[in-house]
């Protein structure tokens, strides 16, 4: 005697689909983007308070954080935040501000991006192993490594790659 097939049933073929694709959709958010809100006015005038960005949260798997890029990391003095910052100096660099200008290892840092400025000073200082040292484009209204110290590698979510709200200023992040 033959055995029964089985029968088709559309709802079982739509819920195994959105199913599978939930799956996948959570697999790429954890693995790889993630969305992030901008708040605050600590990367102003390059990003601005709702603006909404997406991370790459794969290419530090693939090289360390390098100069200059724009990144998420867990706030270090309460990892339940997340902060938006610009890697200045990394693993092993000296750093110092002085007049408002970042030296590192005694040489001026060239800084071509929007910024504002304020004339501070940061005694320099050694960027430990596994650490690196960010500052917000917004000098005089940011919290960052010349208040809460050095961002530890592991604390890293991602690289800011894309602003993708509002759609009027839909770009890629340098």
């Amino acid at each position: 005697m033959p055995e029964p097939t089985e029968r088709y049933s559309p709802l079982r073929d739509i819920v195994e689909t959105v199913v599978f694709a939930f799956i996948i959709a959570m697999l790429i958010r954890v693995m790889i983007i993630e969305p992030f809100l901008v708040n605050g006015p600590s990367m102003q005038p390059e990003f601005h308070t709702g603006e909404r960005l997406y991370l790459n949260k794969a290419v530090y798997h693939l090289h360390p954080p390098r100069r200059f890029d724009v990144i998420v990391f867990r706030y270090p003095l309460n990892p339940a935040k997340d902060y938006l910052k610009r890697v200045i100096a990394l693993p092993g660099e000296r750093v110092a501000v002085k007049g408002g200008v970042v030296y590192i290892n005694g040489q001026r840092l060239e800084e071509d991006h929007p910024m504002v400025h304020q004339n501070a000073n940061f005694d320099e200082t050694t960027v430990p192993p596994g650490a690196i040292f960010v500052l917000g484009d917004n000098r005089p209204n940011s919290e960052d490594s010349r208040i809460f110290g050095f961002v530890p590698l592991r604390n890293v979510k991602g690289k800011a790659f894309i602003r993708f709200w509002p759609l009027s200023k839909l770009s890629l992040i340098k």
